[in-house]
């Protein structure tokens, strides 16, 4: 059978049977790229996809590795408050800069996802110089607590970061009186019309013994205002923060866009400390949903798989490559 260039084998979903086959059909109008940053041949063969075909509408692209975007968004006194002190770990020198800085010091990987690969510091108040280290290998396996000498953390951090490219980062306190850590999972969406809009904020409590609020690590979620109010210790301190916060994540995902190109949504992953001040963590331009369903938010959850589609259909309807669109608010 002659297949025309115009066609790709796609796999097709049949709702009645509820199975996948193969089929040949037209390319499609717009392509949603929901791959994360990894090293496997798929990764590769998706970008290759991604250079031979560019001339496609794509609703999103991958966003640059942590560090760049850390220095994308502290050239904007705007976001640079909102930074926590990062430096790209080259040597002991920088490790010892940061513990200087902070008494708490994550190591992490400059493109992990899901917790992997991140150490966590902390330097004892007794004044021996004896640090305190747990963490999470790459292959999620926890790293139990144990006291180090400076000069054994040095060669701990330096095992740590061999054969990749890591960060040391200030740790912002999010302790929970439980002992377990959290932080708040923020999605922003461009909705029907093109326009950036919140879609939810929702609350991650870490596992027992994890440096880390991750889901996949054991995590679990919770609605972000009921977390948030027994942070800060009222509800008119968390809306305020909420407020802040959304404002903070529109302008944010509108900045990248502008710095990197056209996206369709945003999670920000943001430590809000005992003050209110707000850090932003991390932003995954590919985020999962489920935070939301599992902090029981059905209609955020539901919102968030929407939206995509509206804006697809906003895109399609215009018949324009997706390019930087700006909030409303300004």
């Amino acid at each position: 059978m002659h297949v025309s260039k115009e066609q790709i084998h796609a796999l097709v979903y049949d709702v009645k049977s509820g199975k996948w086959s193969r089929k040949w059909r037209p390319f499609p109008n717009m392509i949603y790229d929901r791959c994360r940053i990894q090293r496997s041949s798929r990764f590769q063969q998706l970008l290759r996809f991604r250079s031979r075909y560019s001339h496609l509408t794509f609703l999103n692209r991958p966003l640059r590795n942590k560090w760049t975007v850390h220095q994308t968004f502290s050239q904007k006194s705007r976001f640079r408050q909102h930074m926590p002190e990062t430096l790209l770990y080259q040597s002991s020198a920088d490790l010892h800069r940061m513990l200087k800085f902070s008494p708490v010091v994550y190591v992490k990987p400059i493109n992990g996802t899901g917790g992997r690969g991140i150490l966590r510091i902390e330097r004892q108040r007794d004044g021996k110089q004896l640090y305190d280290i747990q963490g999470r290998r790459q292959n999620r396996q926890i790293i139990a607590p144990r006291k180090v000498s400076l000069t054994r953390l040095e060669s701990i951090v330096r095992q740590w970061c061999l054969g990749g490219r890591f960060l040391v980062q200030q740790g912002i306190p999010l302790r929970l009186p439980s002992g377990r850590y959290h932080d708040y999972r923020m999605l922003v969406q461009k909705n029907g019309q093109g326009v950036w809009e919140l879609t939810g904020m929702a609350g991650r409590v870490g596992a027992a013994r994890s440096v880390t609020s991750n889901l996949h690590g054991g995590g679990h979620a919770v609605r972000a205002e009921v977390l948030l109010k027994k942070w800060l210790g009222s509800e008119e301190k968390a809306s305020k923060t909420m407020k802040t916060a959304e404002k903070l994540g529109l302008e944010a995902a509108a900045f990248l866009e502008d710095s990197f190109g056209a996206l369709c949504e945003l999670a920000l992953d943001l430590a809000i400390d005992r003050e209110g001040k707000i850090y932003v963590l991390e932003v995954n331009p590919k985020p999962a949903r489920e935070v939301f369903a599992r902090s029981g938010d059905s209609a955020t959850y539901r919102k968030a798989m929407l939206r995509p589609l509206e804006y697809a259909m906003w895109v399609y309807k215009n018949k324009n490559t997706p390019s930087p669109v700006k909030t409303t608010e300004e």
